[in-house]
């Protein structure tokens, strides 16, 4: 598998605070990445300097072998890397339809600006796939803010996906969520991996979850990385049970 996501020596400073101190690791097309850590320890920080919310005091970000250090998430969307929100993320006030009609019409690659949405083939085909495979046909009519946490937050994925973008960035996307949900969310990411081939990056605090899911896995603590490596490998890291699972148990 080839490297897609080159993190090298990334680094923020918010005035005397190091959130992130010189962080470095890969992630592999097609493969599942996890970052996790004890509260504070700058998961959140490290995901917003990735995916181009804040720009980073030192260090480096490519993505397909090209450098987009500090470029903003529009710029990030362009490269073919998308995002989704710790806090839901969506306008509540429209239709499922009309949420993912929005994010796809970037698709048409500024055809027919003065056009308006409804009339947008690409954008149109795109929806209607994402419907189905998001199992929201059901629902395409309702408005986001009526539909359950968990169908939101699936929502909220395939809003991501609706670019095809070759990286997903998914921060707790499994907050708030029900266990039966929580079991969906984990079968729909891995098959968006598996099936699909997408890189995926998630921060999660759900451990049993990223130990499950995850290819690869990152632990951060007081803004470093404290370990690395296959889930298993992790679970069994002596400084990762000290910092991170003797504070979870």
């Amino acid at each position: 598998m080839s490297v897609i996501l080159a993190v090298e020596g990334l680094s923020v400073q918010f005035g005397a605070l190091r959130a992130v101190q010189d962080v470095s690791f890969q992630a592999l097309a097609g493969k599942i990445t996890a970052v996790i850590g004890p509260n504070g320890a700058g998961k959140s920080s490290l995901f917003n300097l990735i995916s181009g919310a804040i720009r980073p005091s030192a260090g480096t970000v490519r993505f397909e072998g090209r450098e987009v250090t500090g470029l903003p998430p529009h710029r990030m969307l362009t490269a073919g890397l998308s995002r989704s929100f710790q806090i839901t993320n969506l306008f509540f006030e429209l239709p499922v339809r009309e949420n993912l009609r929005l994010a796809a019409q970037y698709l048409e690659q500024g055809q027919g600006l003065l056009r308006p949405l409804s009339r947008g083939a690409v954008a149109a085909q795109r929806v209607q796939e994402l419907l189905v495979q998001f199992d929201l046909t059901g629902k395409a009519d309702e408005v986001a803010g009526f539909l359950s946490h968990g169908e939101q937050r699936r929502l909220e994925i395939a809003v991501a996906l609706a670019s095809r973008p070759r990286m997903l960035l998914l921060d707790e996307p499994t907050q708030g969520m029900s266990h039966a949900d929580t079991r969906d969310t984990e079968v729909l990411i891995r098959r968006l991996a598996r099936k699909e081939g997408l890189a995926i990056l998630l921060v999660e605090h759900d451990v049993d979850l990223v130990m499950d899911l995850s290819d690869h896995v990152v632990v951060m603590h007081q803004g470093q990385k404290l370990a690395e490596g296959p889930p298993a490998a992790v679970r069994a890291n002596a400084a990762v049970q000290a910092a991170y699972f003797g504070e979870a148990h």
